[in-house]
């Protein structure tokens, strides 16, 4: 059943990634097809009687990395938004359900009384956040002693903080209840499955507790223990920038190499070349500060009142007012990455 839910799961989104390049869509198509995506290898693989789950998810991280090979950036760039949107939705709308369905869950606990009930799903919680935190220690321990025999991706010693703060960032959410929930409410007989709303209590009560213990106590802990990120040597703004000059230097050594004669002849292949050169070249400090993104941020603001403006007027047409204030959206949105 197991390997069976992931054969699927690769399989049909194999064959998703092919109708995505065959097909003549555009980024409301693929976006559209993205949604629909999850139900039918979630379908599909339980027709086959295998793990859902396991294909929606084996499917949809085969899908998140071949996304570069057969879809646009326009398309990328939308299904960005809609799915962030709609996965806040989602998250919301399964706390929500889960809240509704609750009186009746407390109501089929069968022989198990409510406070007996909140006592097992505290114990859990307690045996999980223990066990993650045993096993954080226990990883780190295994990878010491194989850095003597192996290579290991970070052969220092991290410590006794950190192992403690990634036991404790360990919150269960809508995972641990769509686990709880693919549960059958019968079994092959046609009988019902045993405790099976005592499974599904416990599992709210350990959602409930390590989001509001754990989640709630987390930023106060980070502080406590001030861990020092290791992987960071440099500040994000200065890891952005040498990443920037990095890939402006393969940009100009690839036209350059590749585009000699285009190069010449194309004006704005040149009008690209000084931009690269111009970021290559930038010295480390330049950077754009709080306050000339805020100077920047009033001249989008006055040019887009300046589109209303003559979006009043009888003689132009709006398609191009549009046009030019989704690209000052955008240039607003690229001014938060600098």
């Amino acid at each position: 059943m197991l390997a069976g839910g992931v054969g699927a799961g690769l399989i049909i989104a194999y064959v998703i990634m092919k109708m995505h390049k065959l097909l003549p869509t555009d980024a409301n198509s693929d976006i559209i097809l993205s949604l629909v995506t999850p139900y039918i290898i979630y379908i599909s693989a339980e027709e086959i009687h295998s793990s859902g789950v396991l294909a929606v998810v084996s499917g949809g991280l085969f899908l998140s990395t071949h996304r570069l090979s057969f879809l646009s950036s326009t398309s990328r760039l939308r299904s960005t938004n809609v799915w962030e949107s709609f996965s806040f939705l989602l998250n919301g709308l399964v706390f929500m359900f889960i809240g509704l369905e609750l009186p009746e869950i407390v109501n089929g606990l069968e022989e198990v009384n409510l406070f007996t009930a909140i006592g097992y799903g505290l114990l859990v919680t307690a045996v999980l956040v223990m066990g993650r935190i045993i096993s954080a220690y226990m990883a780190v321990v295994v990878t010491l002693i194989a850095r003597n025999f192996i290579t290991v991706a970070d052969a220092s010693n991290p410590g006794a903080r950190v192992p403690l703060l990634l036991g404790w960032a360990g919150m269960r959410g809508v995972v641990s209840l769509a686990a709880a929930l693919s549960i059958p409410v019968q079994l092959q007989d046609g009988s019902a499955f045993p405790h099976r709303n005592l499974i599904l209590f416990i599992t709210f009560i350990v959602i409930l507790t390590t989001l509001l213990l754990q989640g709630l106590t987390l930023p106060y802990l980070i502080k406590v223990i001030h861990i020092d990120d290791p992987d960071t040597t440099k500040p994000e703004e200065e890891l952005y920038s040498d990443l920037r000059k990095e890939l402006a230097g393969h940009a100009l050594k690839h036209l350059r190499d590749n585009y000699s004669d285009t190069l010449r002849a194309q004006p704005i292949l040149q009008f690209f070349e000084r931009k690269w050169e111009d970021t290559n070249d930038a010295h480390d400090t330049v950077l754009m500060s709080d306050d000339a993104k805020a100077v920047y941020l009033d001249i989008l603001n006055l040019q887009r009142k300046v589109l209303h403006k003559r979006n009043s007027e009888d003689n132009i047409n709006e398609d191009i007012i549009r046009k030019h204030l989704h690209y000052l959206d955008l240039e607003e949105e690229k001014l938060k990455m600098l």
